[in-house]
């Protein structure tokens, strides 16, 4: 599924226009984005956390030449299923 076919999803059960619908969706988008950015965790309680790993900087190899290079330190994101998504999945 995409974004264009979740927006018609969510418009036809709501009885909202598309527009309205795709103006939300981008809004919680954005306040997950900046949330994270600030280094916060959302929580949605049975559906899952959202929140930022840090990875430590380690060695790698380049592997056209096989020499050995460092790989920075950086912030990733992350997604913690529920236990409310993982029951209706199994």
């Amino acid at each position: 599924m995409n974004k264009q076919e979740l927006i018609e999803i969510i418009a036809k059960k709501n009885e909202l226009s598309k527009a309205k619908t795709l103006e939300i969706l981008n809004c919680t988008i954005e306040t997950i984005k900046t949330s994270l950015k600030k280094n916060q965790r959302i929580q949605l309680v049975g559906f899952g956390t959202f929140l930022v790993r840090q990875r430590k900087a380690r060695q790698g190899r380049n592997p056209k030449t096989g020499e050995t290079i460092q790989i920075s330190a950086k912030k990733v994101p992350a997604f913690s299923a529920g236990s409310e998504l993982k029951k209706f999945l199994n």
